[in-house]
């Protein structure tokens, strides 16, 4: 998917991805991972996502990677901050109280430059990538974040019936990218209500995802 895909959508207003509220299943299944207070929680493709005001109002701190200058432009507006903004090498770094969201292509971002990251919370990052970017997207997350423990949100669909974005990524392709550094709990996989565009039958299913390492000790 190229970049201008998504500037184009940004700038159309055309962000049907864009929830009206904090997601529910974020809400009901975030304290699967007994984060501590003030943890702080990664969120890939973050767009300006209500997810993120909810994360901040119950004591999380909150960083992000999005590729459009736009949506954190809006994001920092509707949460009332002005950020501080630096350059860090191809990306911008907006900044301020418990948020840092990184503007640019998220394969450009390091660990040095996220830093601490307690938990990643991909709702709509995974799933908004071709197959073909996929398997190094999480690599990636994985290297960045340290392999960070994990609640994932993915569409399952009749991938025939739909060309995406967002993609349906099933149960055996999460297995395929996750499963050698993490132990895979499927905690629940509703119904979208209605399906997609009304007509297109789809499930959500959320993943807790815990390092091996963790879930192996004693």
């Amino acid at each position: 998917m190229e970049a201008n895909f998504w500037h184009q959508r940004w700038e159309k207003n055309e962000i049907g991805f864009h929830e009206a509220s904090a997601n529910a299943l974020l809400v009901n299944h975030l304290p699967s991972l007994r984060l501590g207070p003030h943890s702080r929680v990664f969120i890939p493709l973050c767009g300006k996502t209500l997810d993120i005001h909810w994360l901040l109002s119950q004591g999380f701190r909150v960083a992000g990677a999005e590729l459009s200058e736009l949506a954190v432009t809006q994001l920092f507006a509707e949460l009332n901050l002005t950020p501080e903004i630096t350059q860090r090498g191809q990306l911008k770094h907006y900044r301020a109280r418990h948020i840092d969201i990184f503007v640019g292509d998220i394969f450009d971002l390091t660990a040095d430059m996220l830093g601490q990251v307690d938990a990643i919370y991909d709702r709509a990052a995974l799933v908004a990538l071709p197959a073909q970017l996929r398997e190094k997207y999480t690599a990636h997350l994985i290297s960045v974040s340290h392999t960070a423990p994990q609640l994932l949100i993915c569409y399952v669909y009749e991938q025939s019936q739909l060309s995406g974005p967002p993609f349906s990524v099933d149960d055996a392709e999460v297995k395929q990218h996750y499963q050698s550094h993490y132990a895979l709990h499927l905690l629940e996989n509703p119904e979208v209500a209605g399906g997609f565009k009304g007509r297109i039958p789809a499930q959500e299913h959320v993943w807790r995802l815990i390092p091996a390492v963790t879930e192996n000790r004693p």
